[in-house]
């Protein structure tokens, strides 16, 4: 079973973006926020990109999602990430074993999904997912859907947990930078805590 060793999640952090992408991945993990927060900071990852796929409705937007899913895309450089290790990365910074959203986020807008593109990655999401149902001893329920046309979000919400904007009155704070409230959103919705208590040192992403 292919384990994320520590000492990999920790230099994750310490690396910035390659620029030079040459293939996409897409998944679903809840808030795209936080999915992509988690993914720009892998080596060899490009600018990765909020959104909406996996369903009918025409011309999605943010809660008017229609059948939709939140998603991202994810452009990387094959020579320096594969896909395989991609989706290992996804299904660890997620809860896998929740059907009904993610963390404090429900319904189907945020459930998880990952969106192969080919044959190839179908096998390898698939192989993941077994792993992955293996190393907790649960059946997940991340599902896996065939890539679909995929909306990008409006700018307002594009690299929201870096932006200095400020917010006016929000359930968060008043005259907060995004940055800020995404910061405490994400600690109040209880992802990293959920992460953590599923994947322990395997988790890529946790502070």
């Amino acid at each position: 079973m292919t384990r994320i060793a520590p000492a990999f999640a920790l230099a994750l952090a310490c690396l910035t973006p390659t620029l030079a992408p040459a293939a996409t991945a897409t998944f679903a993990g809840g808030c795209f926020w936080c999915v992509e927060s988690d993914f720009e900071r892998v080596p060899g990852v490009g600018d990765v990109i909020s959104g909406f796929t996996g369903g009918s409705t025409a011309s999605p937007v943010y809660r008017r999602s229609g059948d939709h899913i939140e998603a991202v895309e994810i452009p990387y450089d094959p020579a320096t990430v594969d896909y395989a290790t991609l989706v290992s990365l996804f299904l660890r910074s997620i809860d896998p074993l929740d059907a009904g959203g993610q963390f404090c986020d429900r319904g189907l807008e945020y459930t998880s999904a990952i969106f192969p593109a080919t044959p190839e990655e179908d096998a390898i999401a698939r192989a993941a997912l077994a792993e992955a149902e293996a190393e907790l001893g649960q059946p997940v329920a991340t599902k896996i859907i065939p890539a679909g046309t995929f909306y990008p979000v409006d700018d307002y919400h594009q690299d929201y947990y870096k932006s200095d904007d400020r917010l006016g009155i929000t359930s968060v704070g008043v005259a907060v930078t995004k940055a800020t409230a995404y910061k405490r959103y994400r600690d109040r919705c209880g992802r990293d805590q959920r992460v953590r208590a599923l994947w322990g040192d395997d988790a890529p992403f946790l502070p």
